[in-house]
């Protein structure tokens, strides 16, 4: 099996991945998603901006907006915010979601002709793994969303560094790639408790490795994107 890294904001051309791509965005938008998921959501579908949003809601019956622009303030409108603690006692159960966000979407969007696509985080990461190797991956591409003019982005880094450990596998203390995404850029302003859309819960939940045993594949549907 063969590893390769993107970078989603030094992306100047068409990107040249066909293979599996597993698009990572630990705060938040895949944490986000996964909780999403656990609490009983029967679908997400990841669109680009707010406009295709709105539409795409007038159109599904019970269906939320789950979304945030850059930086990480709410889509002003939609019903959540990108905020998986925020969602962590919402009743989704049988509700589509539609989500749109200023990275991790946007990364899914960028390679939505791949073989196999993947949205992926720290929560679900094992599970993520296990769904490469039992697809028989030759070529795994890592699209890293979460690093920026201001930020490193080593919450996707580490995210890439522990599901290539596992595929490879090497043994992986999911520790030390949870305290990875604590100390990063990002991280660190979650941690610091002073940015009212940052919450320190959020973070707490980004950071608990394999809290949830399933992947998140990423399918076509038309020109639409769906994770289920």
């Amino acid at each position: 099996m063969k590893f390769s890294r993107l970078f989603l904001n030094r992306l100047q051309n068409r990107p040249n991945a066909n293979d599996t791509v597993v698009v990572i965005d630990v705060l938040r938008s895949f944490t986000t998603a996964a909780v999403a998921l656990a609490n009983g959501a029967r679908a997400i579908y990841p669109v680009a901006g707010v406009a295709v949003a709105m539409a795409l809601l007038g159109r599904l019956p019970n269906s939320v907006s789950v979304g945030a622009v850059g930086g990480g303030d709410p889509v002003p409108g939609f019903d959540f915010g990108n905020s998986p603690s925020r969602l962590m006692d919402a009743d989704l159960a049988g509700k589509t979601v539609v989500m749109s966000t200023a990275a991790g979407v946007r990364g899914l969007q960028s390679f939505r002709q791949a073989r196999r696509l993947y949205a992926a985080s720290l929560v679900c990461a094992r599970a993520t793994g296990e769904a490469i190797r039992v697809a028989g991956a030759e070529d795994v591409c890592f699209v890293i969303t979460g690093e920026w003019v201001d930020r490193d982005g080593d919450e996707d880094i580490a995210c890439a560094d522990y599901i290539e450990s596992l595929l490879c596998g090497n043994p992986a203390r999911p520790d030390q790639f949870a305290r990875r995404v604590r100390e990063s850029d990002f991280g660190q302003r979650f941690a610091a408790g002073t940015w009212p859309n940052l919450p320190r819960a959020d973070l707490d939940i980004a950071t608990h490795a394999d809290l949830f045993e399933f992947s998140m594949p990423v399918y076509r549907e038309g020109e639409l994107l769906v994770i289920r």
